[in-house]
């Protein structure tokens, strides 16, 4: 085995490759001048809600990756229980932990981004906070990306030696399940285990990526695969997915409609942005709304315009809470902030049926058909609602 340095600062023999050629010589450059060397690896975990399980995790990755230069970047996104105390409470022994507290957005693949690019070390490594991935395979992953083996080596569940007994329910299981068969038909390289959020690879390779990376939901190493130019050479590590300890987990049904969503904007070459695509199938969902109020109104004998009305109200509303929990998630608003988002929602949608209906009304006057102009409206209020809603009511923070 070859970590680039042992405990007492020695080097092995140079690897073969060019990453772990650099990694060397930049620890070797670090001994001469006689600093500290820098991190090998940084191990970035977003959080969200863990920390009864930050000082576990720091301590089995200090078993784990002994003999190794390392440190760990912890990403929270605000974490109401205080995981960001419980980091900075390590770190003021421990300089090689660090976190970084997101305010005002939220997200696993996002979080990952902010923590790989927040790294100088060489080699970095995404886990879970929870401990259902076993740092234990850590040194076999980083040893194949120095030896040349790959450029994206994975912790898999789905090849002989790992396991997947970590997935708490049936539901879990199926989720992932149909996770996994829709992103091996967009690969392109055989992956057995598209849906691990457990991986390591060289920097330089995931900033090569980050401007291509779409930031969003949470399977972050498909996004990566997606996205990097030439499609990178994977190695699958055998790792099982042990059973969370503490918390919560945070895989449900809206999760998996996010990773659909993610692999829309892929599949589109980002032409097509996942977050506009989500607003704009809560917008069809209104609709339908929209006009099952109009019909259950009609059957109750309410007048057509109170029954066109309550079937507008319902739908406003109705997607505003979609948009508030799917396509604006990261962004979510809460509280009285989210009552005054939905009454500028609200405003913003009125101001969009009147562009919508103008539009439609001008073009349908110069002899365009009531198809077309009625199409061309339609998506003029559409653009308009998502682009004032993502600037005004959802804006970045």
């Amino acid at each position: 085995m070859l970590p680039v340095d042992r405990p007492d600062g020695s080097l092995d023999a140079s690897p073969p490759d060019a990453v772990g050629t650099a990694v060397v010589g930049a620890v070797t450059d670090d001994l001469a001048r006689g600093a500290r060397p820098a991190p090998t690896v940084s191990v970035v975990v977003p959080c969200f809600r863990e920390r009864p399980n930050i000082a576990p995790l720091v301590r089995a990755l200090e078993a784990a990756l002994s003999g190794w230069r390392w440190e760990v970047v912890f990403v929270d996104d605000d974490s109401p229980d205080g995981t960001i105390e419980a980091i900075r409470e390590l770190a003021r022994t421990d300089d090689r932990v660090r976190g970084l507290r997101r305010v005002g957005r939220r997200g696993l693949s996002s979080a990952v981004i902010e923590g790989v690019l927040s790294s100088s070390a060489p080699l970095v490594a995404v886990m879970d906070a929870d401990l259902q991935h076993d740092e234990s395979r850590l040194p076999v992953m980083l040893q194949a990306l120095l030896d040349g083996r790959c450029d994206v080596a994975v912790g898999s569940r789905h090849v002989e030696g790992g396991n997947a007994s970590g997935l708490s329910s049936r539901w879990r299981h199926r989720l992932s399940e149909g996770g996994i068969r829709v992103a091996q038909a967009l690969l392109p390289v055989r992956l057995g285990d598209p849906m691990s959020g457990f991986f390591a690879c060289p920097r330089a390779l995931f900033e090569q990526a980050a401007p291509r990376l779409s930031g969003q939901g949470f399977k972050i190493l498909l996004d990566l695969i997606l996205s990097a130019k030439p499609s990178p050479r994977v190695l699958e590590i055998p790792s099982p997915f042990r059973p969370r300890l503490a918390g919560e987990s945070k895989l449900d049904l809206l999760v998996l409609v996010q990773f659909l969503f993610m692999l829309l904007d892929k599949a589109t070459g980002g032409r097509m942005p996942s977050r506009f695509i989500a607003f704009a199938l809560v917008g069809l969902v209104g609709v339908g709304i929209n006009l099952a109020v109009l019909a259950v109104a009609h059957r109750a004998g309410m007048p057509f315009g109170p029954s066109q009305l309550a079937g507008t109200l319902a739908a406003m509303i109705a997607n505003f809470g979609l948009n508030n929990s799917l396509t604006y998630r990261d962004r979510r608003l809460r509280g009285f902030r989210a009552w005054g988002g939905l009454v500028l929602f609200m405003l913003v949608c009125g101001v969009g049926a009147v562009a919508n209906i103008g539009i439609a009304r001008v073009l349908y006057e110069t002899h365009h058909g009531w198809e077309p102009a009625g199409a061309a409206g339609a998506a003029i209020g559409v653009v308009w609602n998502y682009a004032v809603a993502s600037t005004l009511i959802w804006r970045p923070r």
